[in-house]
């Protein structure tokens, strides 16, 4: 088998880290040849090839230089492998691929994700981050395989074989120009053989270390991602046979038809502190609407509130569970019929309304969930902050994203109001969220201030309508 290995490397900051791979290819039982991209000449030693140039003058465009080469090359090498320079491939991840690319359909790559270690051996996982997460209506068995689609098919790395990447040049989608879209310019480069070429990218979980890559760097360990326990959670659960045809529901479309992340569901952050802030202690029950990972709902209970979810998924919902979180199914009907006859002091929507096709309807439903005086927090983004509308222009200020098109409602203030009034929610207080670099330099800002410069909305509003005796009966049941 002969291997063909193009590596990005920009400048000489990862040179430790491309030696190391270096090092780790040339320890393979197999002939593989190493082609490393640059922007000026540089040596590794013997047989390593280094091709110096840009495709154009933006830095970010020399990972698209690979694609040439292994197309000038494709009848010579069995396999391709494309990375960054600071992934390392071992043979366990080859030795996988090779096995899943016997038994997986025509259409299907496997992939990777990556991992990094702190300083104490702990792995953490920085691709589950945003909107990133498993795709529950994609975990299937292959033969004696388990497999599943990652949201986020970067994974600064792919290998094809030799027929897999004839097909990506047939598709027209591979030889193509520097290019950005969902992912950026760095980012396309390793994600086109999924986003433009017909080829799907699963991930092996039931041989998930044949799957896994270590980024070298570790930069982003212990601050972003999750940590080896909540990855291992999720994957325990997709292979589970607690895993049926209800575990593959969703609460509501995530990913948006819209050429930016940005407003994709957020799956994975941190704690929403400042509606944190918005909750009164004397809220003992809480439910939270649309809850990915439990940042903000861990707080809450330890601050010593009970908290029920209704999760995104149920595999992220494992994440609550193991939190002492209770969790009901991803399933609107289900659960607002599950929780009948249980009232909550605070129900929470963080960032949710505008991902709901009739977002009055869900508010409607809550409301009847509420106990006399208990009180409905909202966030949503704030669509005129002016970063929103540089990079978005003519939407929102022009042009409405609709729910139709585009999986998603560009809901605002005037919205909040009328929906509050038509199910009895009053007492009503905004609060303008504004970038720490905005509010240093505005102390006092302008209402115009706060639609420009505030990020984030929050509204919290208490329930105006009275309870029957038998709502009472059970609140205090």
């Amino acid at each position: 088998m002969r291997i063909l290995v193009a590596i990005a490397n920009y400048g000489f900051k990862n040179t430790e880290y491309l030696n190391r791979m270096i090092q780790e290819y040339r320890s393979m039982p197999c002939r593989i040849d190493i082609v490393v991209l640059s922007n000026v000449p540089k040596e590794f030693g013997p047989n390593i090839e280094v091709i110096v140039g840009l495709p154009t003058r933006d830095p970010w465009s020399l990972p698209f230089g690979h694609k040439k080469v292994f197309a000038d090359r494709l009848e010579g090498y069995d396999l391709f492998i494309y990375s960054e320079d600071d992934i390392l491939i071992t043979w366990e991840n080859i030795s996988c691929f090779l096995q899943m690319a016997n038994v997986l359909p025509e259409d299907h790559i496997s992939g990777f994700l990556r991992y990094e270690l702190d300083s104490a051996g702990g792995k953490w996982y920085p691709d589950f981050v945003g909107p990133y997460h498993w795709l529950p209506t994609s975990v299937k068995k292959v033969e004696a395989l388990t497999v599943a689609e990652f949201s986020n098919v970067h994974a600064a790395c792919y290998v094809l074989t030799r027929d897999q990447l004839r097909k990506a040049i047939s598709s027209g989608g591979y030889l193509v120009e520097p290019h950005q879209g969902r992912y950026d310019l760095l980012c396309s480069a390793a994600t086109d053989p999924y986003t433009q070429c017909g080829l799907r990218k699963v991930i092996c979980i039931s041989h998930i270390s044949g799957a896994l890559v270590h980024h070298l760097s570790n930069r982003y360990a212990g601050t972003l991602g999750v940590n080896e326990d909540d990855f291992n959670r999720q994957v325990v659960f997709m292979l589970s046979p607690e895993f049926q045809e209800k575990s593959r529901q969703i609460l509501f479309p995530m990913t948006k038809r819209i050429d930016n992340i940005r407003w994709d569901k957020e799956y994975f952050g941190d704690p929403n502190r400042d509606l944190l802030s918005m909750v009164s202690q004397k809220s003992k029950r809480i439910l939270s609407v649309g809850c990915g990972f439990p940042s903000t709902e861990t707080a809450l209970v330890q601050n010593n509130h009970r908290v029920t979810v209704m999760p995104l998924d149920l595999i992220v919902g494992t994440l609550s569970t193991s939190r002492g979180i209770k969790v009901t199914e991803p399933n609107f009907e289900k659960a607002f019929h599950d929780l009948n006859g249980v009232l909550f002091d605070c129900i929470i929507f963080s960032d949710v309304l505008q991902h709901l096709k009739d977002p009055l309807d869900m508010l409607s439903r809550a409301a009847k969930l509420l106990t006399p005086d208990g009180e409905l927090l909202i966030s949503i983004p704030n669509f005129r902050y002016i970063k929103f509308l540089k990079h978005n222009f003519p939407y929102p200020l022009f042009k409405r994203w609709r729910y139709s098109e585009n999986l998603m409602h560009t809901v605002e203030r005037k919205h909040l109001e009328r929906w509050f009034r038509s199910i009895g929610i009053s007492e009503v207080h905004y609060q303008y969220v504004i970038e720490p670099q905005h509010s240093k330099r505005f102390k006092t800002p302008l209402a115009i201030g706060n639609t420009l410069l505030a990020f984030r909305l929050l509204a919290r509003g208490r329930n105006s309508k009275s309870r029957n005796v038998e709502d009472t009966i059970s609140l205090n049941s």
